[in-house]
Order: C-alpha cells, then sequence, then structure tokens
C-alpha cells in the first residue's frame, strides 16, 4: 500500500500482515485469503469520529480516493459473481447510504446480467427522507450518522417483489462485526418481510472471518474479494478526534422529488446514460456524485470512458476524515440539500482535470459557491433537478 507510515506486508503462516501507525493508534491487518492484493483495494485514514477512529479507505469504490469507472465496474462484477444464481425469487437486493448505495446498485446490475434474471429489485437504504412511506429504519451504532430509512417502494409492481421477496443480498464496502446487518434484517422482519428463505452478506473485505450473520438463525453466506481479521491499539494520551455535526437524517430546506428518484424508492432495470456532444477523446474528466446521489453520475462517467475520455470517478460524502495516509486533501463545504452539515471531497484536486462534472439532485444554485471557486473553471454543474 502507498501510506506513508503502512509497513511493508510480511508473510507469516502464509496470511500477510499489515499495520499502520495513525494519530490515536495502530491498525493491524491480517489478510486470510483475497482474490485482490490488499494494497490495491484499501489505505487507512483516520477517522474524525471517537465511536471508531480509524477507516479502510476503498481504492475501487470512487468515493473517497478518485478511480476510473472501468475499475470499479471489474468490483461489480467480481462481487456480483461470487452471489449464487439459483437464489429464491423475487431477490432484494440493498446497499447500505452512504457508501455502499452506488456498490449495491453495481451489483445488482451485473448479478442480473450475469444470471439473465428478471426477478431481482435494488433498494438501497438512505439518510434522506422524501416524504412518502418508509418501510424501515435502522441504526448503524457506529456511525458518524447512525439513522437509516428504507422507503417503501411507490411502484406497485416493485413493493410486492420487495415484500415478497425469497432472498435477500445485503451489499456493503465492509464487514466488520456484521452487527449493521443485523439491525436491517430485524428491521426488514418487523416491516413485514417474512417469506426470506436466502440471505447473502457481500461485500469488498469481510473483518467477520465470515462470521457475521452466524446468529441470525437462518441460512446466510458471506462473499467477499478479502476476508482476514483487524485489531485497533489505541495510542495513550492520543487527543480524541473532533466530529462536525453530521449525524442528520433529516430532510432539507431543498426538498427532493420522488418522481426524479434514481432508486431510492426501488429499482428493477437500470437507465442507460449517453456522454452527450462536445467531450474530445483526449481530456481528463472527473465525475464526482454528490453523496448518495452517485449511481447516475457513475453511469456518465462510465458512458465518457467508453467513447475515449480519461475518466476518474469520485464522489461528495458527509464522512469526517482526517488528512494523512490514504487521504491527500480535503475540501470542506455546505451541503447542497439544505440540511445544514459539512461535505468533504476528498483527494480531488482540480489541476489534474481538464473538465470537472460535478453531479446534483438539487439545483444548481444551492451548491456551495466556496466549493464552486475551489474547483475552478473546469467545473459544471449537472443538475438532476433542472
Amino acid at each position: 500500500m502507498s501510506d506513508a507510515a503502512l509497513t511493508h506486508p510480511t508473510n507469516a503462516s502464509s496470511r500477510i500482515n499489515y499495520h499502520a501507525d495513525l494519530p490515536t493508534g495502530r491498525i493491524s491487518v491480517e489478510v486470510h485469503a483475497s482474490d485482490v492484493a490488499a494494497e490495491e483495494l484499501f489505505g487507512f485514514a483516520q477517522r474524525r469520529n471517537p465511536k471508531r477512529a480509524f477507516l479502510f479507505v476503498s481504492r475501487v469504490l470512487g468515493r473517497h480516493i478518485p478511480v476510473s469507472p472501468t475499475i470499479m465496474r471489474a468490483t461489480f462484477l467480481a462481487m456480483a459473481a461470487k452471489i449464487p444464481c439459483d437464489l429464491p425469487g423475487p431477490v432484494l437486493i440493498m446497499g447500505l447510504a452512504e457508501t455502499a448505495v452506488g456498490l449495491g446498485a453495481g451489483v445488482h446490475r451485473e448479478w442480473c446480467r450475469i444470471t439473465g434474471r428478471d426477478d431481482a429489485v435494488y433498494l438501497p437504504s438512505t439518510r434522506h427522507p422524501l416524504c412518502t412511506s418508509v418501510l424501515a429504519h435502522f441504526s448503524e451504532d457506529h456511525s458518524h450518522a447512525t439513522t437509516h430509512l428504507v422507503h417503501q417502494p411507490a411502484d406497485s409492481s416493485l413493493h410486492a417483489m420487495v415484500v415478497g421477496a425469497g432472498s435477500l443480498v445485503l451489499v456493503d464496502d465492509e464487514i466488520t462485526t456484521g452487527q449493521t446487518l443485523a439491525n436491517l434484517r430485524a428491521a426488514l422482519k418487523n416491516a413485514g418481510i417474512q417469506g426470506i428463505r436466502k440471505v447473502v452478506l457481500a461485500t469488498i473485505t469481510d473483518w467477520s472471518a465470515g462470521s457475521a450473520g452466524d446468529s441470525w438463525g437462518e441460512p446466510v453466506e458471506t462473499v467477499s474479494l478479502l476476508s482476514g481479521r483487524f485489531t485497533w491499539a489505541p495510542r495513550e494520551g492520543a487527543s480524541i478526534p473532533c466530529m462536525p455535526h453530521v449525524d442528520v437524517t433529516a430532510p432539507g430546506t431543498i426538498p427532493l422529488d420522488p418522481r426524479r428518484d434514481w432508486g431510492r424508492m426501488g429499482i428493477r432495470r437500470h437507465p442507460e446514460v449517453a456522454a452527450g456532444p462536445g467531450f474530445l477523446t483526449s481530456e481528463r474528466v472527473l465525475v464526482l456524485g454528490t453523496g448518495e446521489h452517485v449511481w447516475r453520475p457513475f453511469l456518465l462517467a462510465e458512458a465518457l470512458e467508453q467513447i475515449g475520455c480519461d475518466v476518474s470517478f469520485s464522489a461528495v460524502t458527509r464522512s469526517p476524515i482526517a488528512l494523512g495516509h490514504a487521504i491527500d486533501s480535503a475540501l470542506c463545504f455546505r451541503d447542497s440539500y439544505g440540511i445544514g452539515i459539512p461535505n468533504f471531497a476528498y483527494n480531488v484536486d482540480p489541476a489534474k482535470y481538464d473538465r470537472i462534472l460535478l453531479c446534483t439532485e438539487t439545483p444548481p444554485e444551492c451548491v456551495d459557491p466556496a466549493f464552486v471557486r475551489a474547483l475552478g473553471p473546469a467545473l459544471t454543474i449537472l443538475s438532476e433537478a433542472t
């Protein structure tokens, strides 16, 4: 891995070990099995969160580190290929907000392509109320933003697939204890989804040794690109990181139109997105999603890459992370939903790009002018609200 304070991997009993020294402690990782080299999957960083002081920073998700759409799609495909093809239907696939919303959508798309099945619905969790019916609430206790919602699909056929699901696939970027996934599973049962006969936990990195669903009392299979375990040793006397106020699950002053929803209310088939005219194949393009609004922006990035542009994809996030290790730079600005919380863009250097496409689901004027100035003259705002 390229993190400055990350030791070189060492082989011990055919297992690969890493560690990194962070300001508040040491994170040590033992990799048991991996389809992809660990250094290609993640680095480390210091969370600004006293509940969990460390972070695995993905190099394949397009969230905190800009990455090519090709790498992202390869990750979606590799995960989807591990999910059984013969799951009892209908199949409910869910990605967890904020980080795994796009990951879940990508896994859903690739799994449907691999299997040829048309009885799978994608329904992510969210922290954005839409003033529509809510199917379930659950908690992510260690997170910087604890409360998740699951919206009830307004479309009757999608709703029937969700409540009648025979299989459940829960997608997240990492699994540690699996407690958040267990909270979601319990919330779905409380919502009346009682017919699930098979559960699959799909993740990039599994730190639970495959045991995340062992106590659920039903068949649970865990699939991952990397499995292992980690330990965290706090540094004596280290100051507790200060976390900004981002723990909000509430509508902002800029309402979201459910009719323009990209998937929070369920989606069965994914749209085709065209690159549009005016792009040169020699251009270096950064496509930025905002918060949970990442799937359609990714499809745009994919389309631009297919016509020959040199494309990177990343996304604005509410996750507060300190500089250092895998985080080289951070831009801080006001969120564009009118929630009143800070947002961040990590590892974004405007000088590296000829064009920066900031994709929002709120009107362009809702983007913080300070963020607009920071991104500079290469910026174009593409709004779903116009």
